[in-house]
């Protein structure tokens, strides 16, 4: 879940948050992986992967990287977990 002031853009890289507060701009080497569509949801990557049927396509190496920027993201406030 998005943080209030948050927005997430779709980019080819993966995504691009813009916040109100802090360093504006964050980014997200996600790839074709992940859809901002993930972020309204209250769904950890595991099952959203699961439930996109991408859980067998997406390595291991490429979630936990995916899986660490998100925590980072967490911990500057972009993100809320639900």
């Amino acid at each position: 879940m998005l943080a209030p002031g948050t927005q997430v853009r779709k980019e080819d890289f993966g995504m691009l948050f813009y916040t109100m507060t802090g360093p504006r701009l964050y980014f997200l080497s996600s790839g074709k992986t992940l859809d901002s569509d993930f972020f309204e949801g209250e769904l950890t990557l595991d099952q959203w992967l699961a439930n996109r049927n991408l859980q067998a396509s997406v390595s291991a190496v490429r979630k936990a990287g995916i899986g660490k920027s998100l925590k980072q993201l967490k911990e500057k406030g972009v993100i809320l977990e639900c």
